[in-house]
């Protein structure tokens, strides 16, 4: 055995990261079924390493497989996201509570940079640009708290939330009301105040959903 030797990346590792990117694109949208058959032939594979990236995105729940029937793109239902949305809060609350203990002053430092970026995107009205700088704002606390387990369970749920057909900063003055959230956020951090960073990012997230909700409702009316 060469202990030396990496082993290259499995094929049904790429297969799964090429149809996640799909899912969350929504080329293949939500109760989408998912023809194997083309599917493999599209990639030049057989259905055996195609069938265990779907185990892969299955354990994710981004796919469901079911038995005589096939693998579907998972539909999320709003009773899901209420569900998913509580146990974010729980989680993200976690987080900031425990960045709130650990942050150095070079932490925090780094962490109004990433904040810099949402108050530069939101200036200019740059809504990918907020999403993106949203997602590093949270991601860096999720790394201050160092809590691997809190991080990937994290990190499942929001794959899980990229399925929903519909996003929460669409909503009428919803960025506006998320950069002011993280403005409160990066204060509580900063003072050190475990209880406040909690609390104001567990408000934060639940308010994520509550636009999500007017979101809904908004393309439920419409339709």
């Amino acid at each position: 055995m060469n202990a030396g030797r990496i082993a290259p990346l499995a094929l049904y590792q790429e297969v799964a990261e090429r149809l996640r990117q799909r899912i969350f694109a929504h080329e293949l949208p939500p109760g989408t079924w998912v023809d194997e058959q083309a599917l493999a032939a599209q990639y030049g594979i057989s259905r055996t390493p195609l069938r265990e990236a779907l185990k892969v995105l299955a354990s994710e729940g981004l796919v469901t497989l079911k038995p005589r029937r096939g693998c579907y793109v998972t539909e999320i239902s709003e009773r899901d996201l209420d569900e998913i949305f509580t146990v974010m809060a729980l989680l993200e609350g976690q987080c900031a509570a425990d960045t709130a203990r650990k942050a150095s002053e070079t932490d925090l430092i780094h962490l109004r940079s990433v904040h810099d970026e949402l108050e530069r995107a939101a200036g200019a009205n740059d809504i990918d640009g907020f999403f993106e700088a949203n997602q590093a704002f949270h991601q860096e606390v999720q790394q201050i708290a160092d809590n691997r387990w809190l991080t990937q369970a994290i990190t499942d749920l929001r794959k899980v939330i990229k399925l929903s057909r519909h996003h929460s900063l669409f909503s009428d003055g919803r960025l506006k009301q998320s950069l002011a959230e993280h403005r409160a956020i990066l204060d509580a951090l900063a003072h050190r105040d475990v209880a406040r960073s909690e609390q104001l990012m567990r408000e934060h997230i639940t308010s994520g959903r509550q636009a999500l909700a007017k979101v809904a409702a908004r393309r439920d009316t419409a339709a």
